[in-house]
Parts: structure tokens; sequence; C-alpha cells
């Protein structure tokens, strides 16, 4: 549906330009928010404060709808707890967070702009993401309802 591609590619510009502008496709300025005990520059956790000030509103009110604007199902996590899927995920997460200082939305900013290192970033992210759909794969056969997180399937 042309709606859903026009929705998303201006949900991707103005995303991508609040990375930007709030600092968060810069590796140096995200190291010098994960440097607690050095030279610490407090300014993304202000920033992150602030985005999810914003999004409180819209998500309460989405958690009570089943359609979004353009008429697709919208989908909402299922799961709720805290198992070794999310911990080993969020591990992994924060290693290549904080040896890189970058993460999936601004890797995609420095990779648009040409920059090696976001590149490489995409890269390996990427051949994660495949190493984890194959674990799921494997996981699945043992255990189904580990793969679906998703209320409507």
């Amino acid at each position: 549906m042309l709606i859903n591609v026009f929705i998303a590619a201006i949900s991707g510009i103005i995303f991508g330009l609040g990375l930007i502008i709030a600092g968060m496709a810069n590796p140096t300025k995200v190291l010098a928010f994960l440097d607690l005990f050095g030279a610490w520059d407090p300014s993304l956790a202000l920033v992150m404060a602030g985005a999810i000030g914003i999004a409180i509103l819209p998500f309460t009110i989405l958690k009570k709808k089943t359609l979004a604007w353009s008429g697709q199902p919208l989908r909402f996590p299922k799961k709720t707890d805290i198992d070794g899927r999310l911990i080993v995920g969020s591990l992994l997460f924060g290693i290549g967070w904080g040896i890189a200082g970058i993460c999936p939305g601004p890797s995609i900013i420095l990779l648009g702009a040409g920059i090696a290192k976001g590149a490489g970033f995409v890269l390996t992210m990427c051949l994660g993401m495949w190493l984890a759909d194959r674990f799921n794969q494997i996981t699945a056969r043992r255990n189904p309802s580990q793969i679906n997180d998703y209320n409507d399937d």
C-alpha cells in the first residue's frame, strides 16, 4: 500500500533528523555519554528522557486501538517477562553500543553518509540479525511459542 510507504518514509526522515540534531549519530558523543567515570556527557540522557516523555501519550492511545491510521493492524509485543533471550540480547546490544558508540538507528544515518564505521556496524548488525534468526528457528523447533512475541498470531 503506497500510504504505508509514504508514512514510513516521513517517519524515518523525522526520526533520522531527530537523531542528527540530538547528536546520537555522533559515536564520539555517544561514547562520552557511556563514559560514566570519565568525561561523562549527560546530554543524551535528556534526549532519551524527552523521547520517552513524548512517546508515552501516543503509545497509551494506540494500545487501546487495533488498527493504525492506514488501516493496517497494530502489533504490540505480548511478552512482558524477563527471560534468557531478553537478557542475552540486551547484553549483546549494550556491548555493541559500548564498543562502537553506535546503535541501529544512527548506524543507518552513518551508512547513508558514507562513513566506513557506520557501514561496518550495519554489516555486523545484519550478520547478528541473521544469526539470531537462525538461533530462533532452531529453538522454535523445541519450543514453538518462543518465536512469536506478538498478540495477533
